[in-house]
């Protein structure tokens, strides 16, 4: 398999409703509960992509394009973006769908950076062992 498949492959989704219990005062999605979801995703298609024990080391700029109200769907989807020795950089979007009306927009979307780690907690290559 070559890496562009697995890229390919390896690209993850979540889709979730905005309940009003995951809201702040503005009735609109915490910014937290967003990254949380996007550490997520990211973290399911950096694993699905070198199948390794992986840990979050940094996320790059996060930029919050629109609020996203309670009563909304979002999908968010992650996909390998750079392939490092023993990282992965892996890009994020959150689309925001209104219930009752078709079409999305881009809401969100950031960058996060992982490293591989053997049982001893130590970095290993992303790659080696898989082509």
């Amino acid at each position: 398999m070559t890496i562009q498949e697995r890229i390919d492959q390896s690209e993850t989704r979540i889709t979730m409703t905005v309940f009003p219990f995951l809201t702040n005062h503005h009735d609109t999605l915490f910014g937290g509960k967003a990254m949380a979801m996007m550490d997520e995703v990211s973290f399911m298609c950096g694993t699905r992509f070198c199948r390794k024990q992986l840990v979050t080391v940094s996320t790059d700029k996060i930029d919050f394009h629109k609020a996203i109200p309670s009563g909304s769907i979002v999908e968010a989807i992650a996909r390998v973006e750079s392939v490092g020795r023993t990282s992965l950089k892996i890009a994020v979007e959150i689309f925001l769908e209104s219930m009752y009306k078709d079409g999305r927009e881009l809401a969100i979307q950031g960058r996060f950076t992982f490293v591989a780690l053997d049982d001893d907690k130590k970095p290993i290559p992303v790659l080696e062992g898989i082509i």
